[in-house]
């Protein structure tokens, strides 16, 4: 995948006026002409190697400064805030994004942080007064930021799972030994009777990870995983969190319980090998499913991680619904999906069959009505799955990919990816502006109802 021209002109010329310097003489304390140097500030020329060189080494520039405002998300991130119902009347695509953060990455800052701040979800007639954000959406946020990928850990689990796997041909026998020689732990499983109410228990008065005989082959292996994050990866874990600068402890916290569980599945699924088995399979869920002994949802949340410099995978979000139809995860990655952000969903979108269908994966082309800042075209795959001790929650996991990059991937094999044959859904009937939809249950918010007498309509609304 081509690497993207970097333009960073306001960051070049906030770093000059900084110093006092006129573009004649920083240009000449970096080996260019005046005129480059004008081209660069007013991002019609972007940063050659040499002159981030000299940036960076002479002037002492941190290079991350030169992104585009990477502490909120970059374009990914802003473009999230701005699909908030409340700013749909502007029609803010991409394209302006992107000229935002380039022109003014300060202004985009800060409308950033008034935005965090506000919250999220108030009444478009309330503006932006819908109370602090949650400490789970400022959790999640912070993920955004990262765009899910965390290099540290995948490099400190890569290495150990290489190390485990030098003298182990099974992880989870592995995993075990590593907790009893290591630390002195040996693994339990205990009756259900026992743990009603927990999956994991670290009892150190009898040097024990007890785990709960409900979990399943695929569970038990990631909470082994899970304890052996929580006592070997807990100073990198806690210098990211400790990055982060989030004042909300409840968030902290959050933040934390992420970044352990994403250690947990990058020694399940080591990155590079994780990868070369992806492109090998075509993406093909049941063999990597079954090749690292891991669950759909496990899978799910893997994929949308691959974003490590010069060995990105493909850019996957996943999301969880309940059987109400009500989101408890979702990760964009690096996918760019906008229309995740709001409480309400589709019913048009086979996600929410799954409960119906409970051994098939569905595969569904999906269009997304009223989506400007972000694609629109996704190719989903959607199973269901089931949590808690007993296995007795019921979830619905859906997976995405842009339909442009999904010809390489197994699971597209027989679908059409014509954008006029994709499903077109909305994103919750308030924002949704498709007509005739005889699954609508709200109008479009704002929008004004037609009526007239002697007439049964499709939709049981009408608007213009």
């Amino acid at each position: 995948m081509a690497e993207q021209a970097l333009y960073s002109g306001p960051a070049v010329r906030r770093l000059r006026k900084r110093l006092g310097l006129t573009q004649a003489a920083m240009a000449q304390r970096l080996g260019i002409s005046p005129t480059y140097l004008n081209l660069i500030e007013r991002n019609q020329r972007p940063l050659s190697a040499r002159v981030l060189l000299s940036l960076t080494g002479d002037f002492d520039l941190d290079p991350r400064a030169l992104g585009h405002a990477s502490e909120i998300g970059g374009v990914d991130g802003l473009a999230r805030r701005f699909a908030d119902r409340r700013f749909a009347q502007f029609g803010i695509d991409r394209e302006e994004i992107v000229e935002l953060l380039s022109a003014a990455p300060q202004a985009a800052a800060a409308f950033a942080a008034l935005y965090d701040a506000a919250g999220e979800g108030a009444d478009a007639a309330g503006g932006l007064s819908g109370g602090p954000a949650s400490p789970l959406v400022t959790s999640r946020r912070e993920i955004e930021r990262w765009n899910n990928h965390f290099a540290d850990l995948d490099h400190a689990a890569e290495a150990l799972a290489d190390e485990l796997r030098l003298s182990r041909g099974e992880l989870a026998p592995a995993l075990a030994e590593r907790l009893r020689e290591r630390h002195q732990l040996t693994v339990r499983v205990l009756p259900q009777e026992v743990m009603p109410d927990a999956l994991r228990r670290l009892d150190l008065h009898a040097r024990q990870v007890q785990l709960s005989e409900m979990l399943g082959p695929s569970a038990r292996t990631f909470q082994v995983a899970l304890q052996i994050a929580r006592l070997e990866a807990r100073d990198e874990i806690a210098g990211i969190v400790a990055g982060s600068n989030l004042a909300d402890e409840a968030a902290r916290r959050f933040f934390e319980r992420h970044l352990l569980a994403y250690f947990a599945a990058a020694l399940l699924m080591p990155y590079r090998r994780f990868l070369r088995a992806c492109e090998a399979t075509g993406y093909d869920l049941d063999i990597l499913r079954h090749r690292f002994g891991v669950s759909f949802e496990q899978l799910a949340h893997r994929l949308t991680t691959l974003q490590r410099v010069g060995e990105r995978g493909l850019p996957f979000f996943m999301a969880r619904f309940d059987q109400a139809g009500q989101i408890s995860k979702r990760f964009a990655g690096a996918s760019g999906a906008t229309f995740l952000e709001g409480e309400a969903s589709c019913p048009l979108w086979k996600v929410h069959q799954v409960f119906a269908r409970p051994d098939d994966t569905l595969v569904q082309p999906v269009r997304v009505d009223g989506v400007t800042a972000g694609p629109t075209h996704w190719l989903t795959i959607s199973r269901r799955t089931l949590g808690g001790p007993a296995g007795q929650a019921q979830f619905a996991v859906v997976l995405g990919l842009e339909a442009r990059l999904a010809e390489q991937c197994a699971f597209a094999r027989g679908v059409t990816l014509r954008a006029d044959e994709a499903m077109m859904i909305g994103q919750g009937c308030s924002q949704c502006r498709v007509a005739g939809c005889a699954q609508r249950a709200l109008p479009p918010r704002g929008a004004q109802l037609q009526f007239t007498s002697g007439e049964q309509w499709l939709s049981p609304f009408r608007f213009a």
